[in-house]
Order: C-alpha cells, then sequence, then structure tokens
C-alpha cells in the first residue's frame, strides 16, 4: 500500500463532523394578512384552531422574534419582496430573481399590497410587479357583499339585508363581519389554495417559487358560519387593559383606529364578537394552508421543498384599546414565521430575525448567489442551529417613527424626537414606558446608542431626541 493510498484509507476511517445543508429545488411561500402571531396555536394560544399551521411548525423552525419592516401591508411586502428596509425602486425582488435563475414564479392571490376588500372584489391586481412571475392569478370574492349574517360591530349592526353594508373605501368596513351557511369554496382564500394546488400538480416536475397569497383574517371577517361556531363571542376573552394605559405613551404612539374614537368603547360584546370573527377567519386561513401541504406530501414534494409561512404584520385586537395596525407596539410588529427546510431538522429559536431576511435566506438554500445590495441576513445559520445569531436587533418602520427590538428591550424613537423604552422581560405587554424613567437612564442611552449605530448602518436616518 502506498502512503497515499494509506492517507486516503484513515481519512475514511476518521469521524466526520457533517452540517446538513437543505437539498432545495423548490420554494412554497405562503403569507397570511394581518395575522398576529400570537393568535396561533404553535405560538401558544390555547383557543384559536390551527391545526395544519401547527402541524407545518412540528416539522420546521419555529422564530419567536420575528418582525416586520413595514407596518401596513404596502410597505411591508415590498419590503421582504425586496430585501430593503424602506423603497425599493428599480431593485430586483425575490421573483425576478429565482426566474432568472431557471425557477417558474408564481403569484396566487395577494403577495403584493391589494386592497382589500377592493381589489378583491374586482378581483384586480392592485400594486402586483408583473415581472415578479411567470404567471399570475387573483382570487376574486364578494367579501362584506356575501349574503348573509352580516354586523359592523362597532356600530352595533346586525342584519341579513345586502343594501348599506360597509365595503370598499368606507370607514367602519375594518369592523365587519359575515357568518353564512356554505362550504367555503366562494371565498377567496379557498380559490387561491385551489389554483396553489393545480399549479402544484402542473409544475411538480421543473423548479418552482409558488407564493400563496391568503387575504384572511384581513377584514371583512367572511366565512361560513361552522367556522364561527367554535368560538362563542360570550367565551371570548378580551385583552387585559391597564388605567391610564395611554397616559405615558407620546402623542405619535397613540393610533387614531382606538376603542373611543371608532365607537366599539360602547359595545364590549361586540369587542368579543370581534375576537370571534377574528379567530374564526385564521381558523379557515388555516384549512387552507392544509389543503396546500396536503397536495404537497401527496405529490411527494416535501423532501425538496422550502416553506415559509408568515403574515405581513400582526394586528390589534383591543389591547391598550388599539385597533387594526399601523403603529409601532410588539402586537402590530411581531409577525408568525415558520421556515421548514428540507434535511435541516425542526426546532423553535429566539433568536431575533426580520422578515427581509427571507429573500436571501431562500436564495441560499436554493443555492443562488443573493443580489449584493439586499439589506436581509440569510437565516440558514439559525435554521442549522436555533441557538445561532444572525443579528443582534430587529427594525420596524413607520411614517411616525422608527422602532428597534432587542433580546430584552424595544427602544422607539418617533419623528418628533419623543420615546419610548420598554421592559419586554418583565413588561411583554408594553404598559410602562420607561423611557422617562431615571432607573432606566443607562438603559435608555445604551439604546439610544445601539438605535442610532444600527439605523446608520441601515441608511436610515435618525430622528434628532427633542
Amino acid at each position: 500500500m502506498t502512503m497515499s493510498s494509506f492517507r486516503f484509507l484513515l481519512l475514511l476511517l476518521l469521524p466526520v463532523t457533517v452540517h446538513a445543508a437543505p437539498k432545495v429545488e423548490n420554494v412554497l411561500f405562503i403569507i397570511s394578512d394581518d395575522l398576529k402571531a400570537s393568535v396561533l396555536g404553535c405560538y401558544g394560544d390555547k383557543v384559536c384552531k390551527t391545526p395544519n399551521i401547527d402541524k407545518l411548525a412540528a416539522r420546521a423552525m419555529v422564530f419567536d422574534r420575528a418582525y416586520c419592516q413595514g407596518l401596513a401591508c404596502a410597505p411591508s411586502r415590498t419590503s421582504f419582496m425586496h430585501s430593503r428596509y424602506h423603497g425599493a425602486k428599480g431593485r430586483v425582488n425575490l421573483g425576478q430573481h429565482f426566474k432568472a435563475n431557471g425557477f417558474y414564479s408564481a403569484r396566487v392571490g395577494k403577495i403584493y399590497h391589494m386592497r382589500v376588500p377592493g381589489d378583491i372584489i374586482a378581483g384586480t391586481d392592485g400594486l402586483d410587479i408583473p415581472s415578479t412571475w411567470t404567471e399570475k392569478f387573483n382570487s376574486a370574492g364578494q367579501e362584506a357583499h356575501t349574503p348573509g349574517d352580516y354586523a359592523c360591530l362597532n356600530l352595533n349592526i346586525f342584519t341579513k339585508e345586502l343594501e348599506g353594508r360597509q365595503s370598499t373605501r368606507m370607514p367602519h368596513r375594518m369592523f365587519v363581519s359575515v357568518s353564512y351557511e356554505g362550504d367555503g369554496s366562494d371565498q377567496p382564500d379557498h380559490k387561491t389554495a385551489s389554483k396553489t394546488i393545480e399549479l402544484l400538480r402542473k409544475h411538480k416536475d421543473k423548479r418552482f417559487l409558488l407564493a400563496a397569497g391568503l387575504v384572511r383574517p384581513h377584514y371583512p371577517m367572511v366565512q361560513p358560519k361552522q367556522y364561527f361556531d367554535p368560538y362563542p363571542w360570550q367565551k371570548m376573552a378580551l385583552p387585559r387593559s391597564v388605567p391610564n394605559d395611554l397616559e405615558d405613551m407620546p402623542r405619535l404612539a397613540i393610533t387614531r383606529s382606538r376603542s373611543e374614537l371608532n365607537g366599539i368603547a360602547e359595545f364590549p360584546d361586540n369587542q368579543k364578537r370581534m375576537w370571534s370573527a377574528y379567530y374564526a377567519s385564521v381558523t379557515f386561513m388555516d384549512e387552507q394552508v392544509g389543503r396546500i401541504l396536503d397536495e404537497l406530501d401527496r405529490l411527494g414534494l416535501r423532501e425538496k421543498t422550502a416553506i415559509v409561512f408568515t403574515s405581513d404584520h400582526g394586528y390589534h385586537l383591543g389591547e391598550h384599546t388599539f385597533w387594526q395596525k399601523s403603529n409601532l407596539h410588539e402586537e402590530v410588529t411581531r409577525v408568525p414565521l415558520v421556515i421548514s427546510m428540507p434535511g435541516l431538522k425542526p426546532g423553535r429559536s429566539s433568536s431575533l430575525v426580520e422578515l427581509v431576511d427571507l429573500f436571501p435566506t431562500l436564495s441560499a438554500a436554493a443555492g443562488l448567489q443573493a443580489p449584493g445590495d439586499l439589506h436581509g441576513t440569510s437565516l440558514l445559520p439559525i435554521l442549522k442551529d436555533p441557538v445561532a445569531r444572525v443579528k443582534e436587533s430587529a427594525l420596524s418602520i413607520h411614517s411616525s417613527g422608527t422602532s428597534m427590538r432587542t433580546a430584552s428591550w424595544t427602544y422607539t424613537r418617533y419623528k418628533d424626537g419623543s420615546e419610548e423604552l420598554y421592559d419586554m422581560k418583565n413588561d411583554p405587554g408594553q404598559f410602562t414606558n420607561r423611557a422617562n424613567d431615571v432607573k432606566a437612564a443607562v438603559t435608555l442611552a445604551e439604546q439610544r446608542k445601539a438605535f442610532e449605530k444600527r439605523l446608520k448602518a441601515a441608511g436610515i436616518k435618525a430622528a434628532r431626541l427633542r
């Protein structure tokens, strides 16, 4: 035996540490709309029934600290599709990148911004970027005009009449629900799931990026009666309330959509009905996720497909008396993020991540060289080891200001120079603003410094302190 042969044999006998690499040929990207992380079973909710997302989570990496960069549909979706913190004119997007590398790229439903209900009723594209896709498909529906039991909960209106319902561009559409007799096949999310299943079958032998955009639980919360039945409003628990909760918040921190202004403060029972309708929408959406994933398994594609489930942003359902989105508090900035990657073990991570990280993550998993100007960072190190960290903070950006979430604190600076500082370990509900607490002065100084450094690195101008 020659010396080189001996060395080769010795190498074969030595123990080798192998780090599994994902074998990704396809990407299935499922995006819910206005979904707060905390209502999913896999994120700890004991009431809402989400068996299909929970089943996916059991086979995936669940991110407990995932944050969106935009606080409404349009900016968030533009941000994560381009991996840019704010603004993306002229930049390559996720679908274009995969198309350029030989993938079939398709959208079904809402990926970029669509007006819900406006574009859903009309079946129109909204702010879609057609060059993203090889093909694109819209999923139309009647939304609030669906015949059935209609409610406008902040106005305390309950009727079966089709006339006078709050709909596109109308001021009270955010509080609308419809319960009706049917199987749900007329609803946009059911149609999106059916078309996605059709495309999976048609393109199962190609490399694909398939994005399924589900519009529930975004208002109006419309689904068949059987989805409301598990959530009788009388049993719904309202969020914890604290006397004088808003007194230590800066003016710009207080959203315009709050109970005393929109009228729902007069109807505590209707606040519970809002929770019932939201839960019903989440469960209906979850069923559509299950239909898509079951077909992926039936086709034998799971072992070569990366699956991402997330939402564009979270939502308020009466926390701090706030409703909807478009503010910089945790219920809105935090999103669900579940990623299943072939060849990698499931787990749970408390590492801080951002939605801008999805573009570079999926590129790396598919073996593609990501464009050099992306703001996000690949999450493959965390997908391989849940305690790994790729960043120390997450940014969320709104017209009113910018928020920075770290492991223990949330620091927000508004455009008028006012501040919020929350101790997220001891005050996760954000009830006590520590920005004016002398006992937190050292922490405040540290967070200010880290915030300004982080924004400078991201190319974002920090507002001057007042």
